[in-house]
């Protein structure tokens, strides 16, 4: 009986929750995640299969774009809200075509991202490529009217000190516990983000004969994985 017993509340203990064995930065993690929460889907429409016709419509959610781009960050807000307005602007109807959509993106690794799971675009289909040299965050552009549009963030919107301490961050000089503010600076910054309008954040305007000069260029610094080995703060 006694055994039983002894048994039955290893069983107990074992089963039970450990707060030392939480993965690190969950509460920070399940915070993020409650950003995603009731934003408004992007509805997009595809071939119905590999060699299919137009007619399967989606719902591209920004909770969607976190699982493919692996994390929520501020960037990633950004590209949902920003691509989110252009698209309106290209498409008024509001259904995204993606298979008449091609994109130019700046080089982040979450705007990148952004671009081809939003718009569908790839480079080696001639409707996806990557400039810095771009006016804006984005350029979109239809491929059946030839229009096309540039968004950009609006001046002011975006925290300094976020900027200041990214670019620390690439170079690999903030410390453990400082890489911890910053993500919570960006964290906040994707709330403020989310609780105001999209167009309040960013502006659209139409880019008149606008040329389409694909390059193909590797060497971009993918700047989230840089710090992945840094020790977590004490």
């Amino acid at each position: 009986m006694k055994k039983l017993i002894f048994i039955t509340l290893v069983f107990f203990a074992c089963s039970q929750n450990d707060p030392k064995i939480t993965p690190p930065g969950n509460a920070e993690n399940s915070e993020a995640k409650n950003i995603t929460e009731h934003i408004n889907a992007i509805k997009v429409v595809d071939t119905d299969f590999s060699k299919g016709r137009l007619g399967l419509e989606h719902e591209i959610t920004l909770e969607d774009l976190e699982k493919f781009h692996g994390h929520l960050c501020d960037g990633l807000v950004v590209g949902y809200q920003a691509l989110g307005e252009a698209l309106k602007v290209l498409y008024p109807g509001g259904i995204i075509d993606r298979t008449n959509t091609r994109i130019v993106s700046k080089a982040s690794p979450c705007l990148t991202d952004a671009a081809v799971y939003m718009c569908g675009g790839r480079y080696q289909f001639n409707t996806f490529y990557v400039s810095n040299n771009i006016g804006g965050l984005f350029v979109v552009q239809r491929l059946d009217n030839g229009k096309a549009v540039s968004v950009n963030m609006n001046k002011g919107v975006k925290p300094a000190e976020i900027n200041r301490l990214g670019k620390l961050a690439v170079k690999g000089e903030l410390g453990s516990c400082e890489l911890d503010e910053l993500k919570k600076l960006e964290i906040g910054f994707s709330e403020n983000l989310l609780k105001t309008k999209p167009s309040e954040n960013f502006t659209v305007r139409e880019i008149k004969d606008f040329k389409w000069e694909p390059v193909l260029k590797n060497d971009f610094k993918k700047t989230d994985i840089l710090n992945k080995n840094k020790p977590r703060c004490n």
